[in-house]
């Protein structure tokens, strides 16, 4: 997913224009307001490539003050253009707007590192007391009035002549913006309002809290005699684990997904299998002060409260209305139409497991810690693929290089590492890159890759910008990340990863792509629409199980030899193996989000709520939601993807449908053509114009879920 970094959540979903701004260069008729400090954080990015962050020298101490400052400075900038006693106009009001909050921008960049990648309960504290402090920073610029009719008189000057269109496009989502956070409503409402967001702030920052807890908390330590059916590879990275736990001697199972992941696939101990599973999915849920259900019915009520401030019915209708989807119906009408399918074949998948499991003489019946575990049986009984045998070809370096190749064909870039120490990284397992167009050599930016799990970096795995492209003060450079959560390998071992992780390795690159290939001249441009930024990311992983891809990139990591083509073969055969888990682990999941937030939360029971909900909707009881509501981080450690986590299943029917154009293309998912109208119509724009219309553009027509139903292996339903 794309980061769903903490400045983005923070900044963005506040108001477009509060700080979320990429733009570096300035000139000097438009030069910034500094302020003059040793703090470091707050400091203007110096070195090359157009400055770059100070990660080395950043310190948590400073945060609070950096945060502090930096909001003072925006403010500053803000009343001066709401003050201005100019006639406001598109350059004076909206480019003003757009130039600002660079300061504080820059210090949510370290924000962002200390909170998702280097968390410390120091931090946390830090993090805690800032939240309602920068819930009334937004709060002051959602809510001035004088700013307001400013931007509204510039909105409707331009509904009678409209200006150029990225011009016109953020004026448009500007306007939007202030609008559904309240900026027409009255003194009073304006003040609950802005209380409600306060609290809300502090709510998220204890939900994200909770989680990590029991993620950090509830690890297994195991023995030498209950290692029976893991890789040497997993044992030993486990064994070093544990050894920097303080447990020399004893094998960490950690509770994180990419530990529990393996795990519960290779593990022949079904009790310990059982452990491991319900330490994951009882984060957050386990009755105790870190509990978050109590946590989030507040956060639900608090939420429907706020919307019906502005006139609606429930959040979910106030979230879609910008959305591609537009209504909770529309979301709900494509979920319901896939969910009959998904959980169909989850049938199948159990009956096939049960079978296996009564052919090995193993006396149980399929429980949801039992699913990875006989699905990995059948995927070598039915197809004669071994997951563990693939996983020897799919080592992190060589897919790194792929990621670069699948970047030069279609993008024509080019990724040269860059001399350790030239650049300022943030933990010594960051790599950086520089990204050059590989025709002419102009530098786009800096590619940094922060790959492996540690203490204090959430889980998961997602995308980032510390600057983005834009041109309205002169073209900036693009510094993006990546960040992933493998398990740090034994010295000496590679890094070796599943066909899933492998594909979620491209899917974030995917995103990264898009940073480097915006073509926007305004920063709140940069922005993405929900349910369609996800859609180029998802397009991304296409190109892993290219021909072009295997036949290069896939070798032995202790052999060097190509990956067998008889194996290759396999690995495409079963393509659509699993698929009824997949998509049902993660529909469950987006249907949770959308019911909860159109419930009445009155009198809501978390639990009981979730219970009633998978019953009402048949879920298989042989696999859980990916993401049980308790820790469900997408959508309550903030609010980007709250009653829009359906969104990935959006973005897949787009995905689904544009597959099938590369594959219709004379050259393949390497045609030139194709690729120069992806890149055109679908990387470049960012939000310059409405999705729909850019899809439209790349493929001459809407997407059809008829090619999602195909991609899945489901029955298409027959068109009336």
């Amino acid at each position: 997913m794309i980061s769903k970094s903490i400045k983005a959540a923070l900044l963005c979903s506040i108001v477009l224009f509060a700080s979320c701004k990429k733009d570096e260069k300035q000139t000097e008729d438009k030069k910034e307001t500094t302020i003059m400090s040793d703090n470091v954080l707050l400091q203007e990015w110096t070195g090359p490539y157009e400055g770059v962050p100070a990660f080395d020298k950043m310190n948590v101490a400073d945060i609070k003050d950096a945060v502090e400052q930096g909001m003072e400075l925006n403010l500053a900038e803000i009343d001066a253009i709401a003050n201005n006693t100019e006639p406001a106009t598109f350059e004076n009001t909206i480019v003003a707007m757009e130039a600002s909050g660079k300061t504080l921008n820059n210090v949510f960049n370290y924000y962002g590192i200390l909170s998702s990648n280097m968390s410390s309960p120091e931090f946390r504290e830090i993090q805690g007391e800032l939240a309602p402090k920068l819930s009334d920073f937004s709060s002051k610029i959602s809510q001035n009035s004088k700013l307001f009719e400013r931007v509204k008189t510039v909105y409707d000057a331009s509904q009678k002549t409209p200006l150029e269109s990225q011009a016109q496009r953020v004026v448009d989502l500007t306007y939007k913006s202030f609008e559904m956070n309240g900026a027409n409503l009255d003194a009073a409402k304006k003040e609950r309002y802005a209380a409600i967001n306060k609290e809300l702030s502090s709510l998220y920052n204890d939900f994200s809290d909770h989680v990590l807890h029991d993620e950090e908390n509830y690890v297994s330590y195991l023995t030498k005699d209950q290692l029976s059916g893991l890789a040497d590879g997993f044992v030993k990275s486990a064994a070093k684990i544990a050894t920097d736990k303080g447990q020399d001697g004893k094998y960490a199972i950690t509770n994180t997904r990419s530990s529990m992941d393996p795990f519960l696939t290779y593990s022949t101990e079904r009790e310990l299998r059982k452990q491991v599973w319900t330490n994951y999915y009882s984060r957050g849920d386990n009755g105790d002060e870190y509990d978050n259900n109590e946590l989030i019915a507040q956060v639900l009520k608090l939420r429907r409260e706020r919307v019906e401030l502005l006139g609606y019915d429930n959040y979910a209708q106030w979230r879609l209305q910008d959305r591609m989807a537009k209504t909770p119906e529309n979301a709900m009408a494509l979920m319901n139409a896939v969910w009959p399918a998904a959980i169909g074949r989850v049938a199948e998948e159990v009956a096939d497991m049960q079978t296996v499991a009564n052919e090995n003489g193993d006396n149980i019946t399929i429980e949801p810690w039992d699913y990875r575990f006989y699905a990995e049986k059948v995927r070598k009984k039915k197809y004669d693929l071994d997951s563990d045998e693939v996983k020897q070809y799919l080592q992190l370096d060589k897919l790194t290089q792929a990621l670069f190749f699948t970047a030069g064909e279609l993008f024509n870039f080019a990724f040269t590492p860059i001399e350790e120490g030239k650049v300022p990284v943030f933990h010594e397992d960051v790599n950086v890159w520089e990204v050059t167009d590989r025709n002419s050599g102009k530098h786009i930016g800096l590619w940094y890759l922060d790959p492996y799990a540690r203490e204090g970096k959430r889980s998961g795995a997602w995308a980032t910008t510390y600057r983005s492209y834009t041109s309205f003060e002169g073209e900036t450079n693009v510094l993006a990340s990546n960040n992933s959560n493998f398990v740090k390998p034994a010295p000496g071992e590679a890094v070796l990863v599943s066909w899933d992780d492998a594909n979620t390795f491209f899917h974030e690159f995917g995103h990264a792509l898009h940073f480097f290939s915006a073509n926007v001249k305004y920063p709140t441009l940069n922005g993405g629409v929900r349910d369609y930024t996800e859609f180029q990311s998802q397009l991304l992983e296409r190109w892993l199980s290219t021909d072009e891809v295997i036949n290069q990139f896939l070798v032995h990591n202790k052999t060097g030899e190509p990956i067998p083509a008889s194996l290759v073969a396999k690995i495409k055969k079963a393509s659509t193996f699993n698929q009824g888990f997949g998509t049902t682990e993660y529909l469950a999941s987006a249907l949770m989000d959308m019911k909860l937030h159109m419930a009445d939360p009155t009198n809501i029971d978390i639990d009981k709520f979730e219970r009633e909900a998978l019953a009402e909707l048949k879920m298989p009881k042989e696999l859980p939601m990916r993401h049980r509501t308790p820790h469900f981080g997408h959508v309550f450690s903030g609010e980007g993807y709250a009653t829009a986590y359906y969104g990935y299943m959006w973005a897949d029917v787009l995905t689904a449908d544009a597959s099938e154009a590369f594959a219709e293309a004379p050259g393949g998912f390497y045609d030139k053509d194709v690729a120069a109208k992806l890149v055109k119509y679908l990387f470049a724009p960012r939000n310059a114009m409405d999705p729909a219309e850019a899809y439209r553009l790349f493929r001459g027509r809407d997407a059809k879920i008829e090619a999602l139903m195909r991609d899945r292996g489901f029955l298409v339903p027959k068109t009336k």
